[in-house]
């Protein structure tokens, strides 16, 4: 895939996987959905090189779904929170792992919980308009004129 050309694509998945179609980037986002900031806490969970963790903190940062906050002066130390667009991620998270554990599941597979009481969290895309379980109905694609 040219990545210039996709950035430019008028498809919004096109243009999407430019910035998160890495898996190290979803892992991270996923990461900081369970509440790791900590530059140390991402390399420990993803046993990831240093120089990649900080190139796509970086686009991550770039890109506006991390920023860096300093929490600590002396040493200078910064941790990186989601922002609202990061946080928004999360659900494509669990669709893809909804994905995962119906079509590559064979095995021990950890569990998402509902914090509050405890059960699997099951995730399901809804057309909001149609109130349609999204992949039950034909799509068409109309590209912009």
């Amino acid at each position: 895939m040219n990545i210039k050309k996709s950035s430019e694509s008028t498809c919004p998945i096109a243009r999407s996987l430019d910035v998160l179609g890495d898996a190290w980037t979803m892992l991270i986002l996923r990461d900081a959905n369970s509440g790791l900031t900590r530059f140390d806490q991402f390399k420990k969970s993803l046993g990831i090189a240093p120089t990649m963790l900080t190139k796509r903190l970086a686009t991550l940062t770039d890109e506006k779904l991390l920023e860096k906050r300093q929490y600590s002066e002396r040493p200078p130390r910064e941790e990186y929170v989601l922002t609202q667009a990061g946080r928004d991620y999360l659900p494509v998270l669990f669709m893809i792992g909804a994905w995962g554990r119906k079509h590559r599941g064979a095995g021990q597979l950890v569990r998402f919980l509902d914090a509050e009481n405890g059960t699997d969290i099951q995730p399901v895309a809804i057309d909001a308009v149609t109130g349609a379980e999204i992949g039950t109905r034909a799509i068409k694609m109309v590209n912009p004129e």
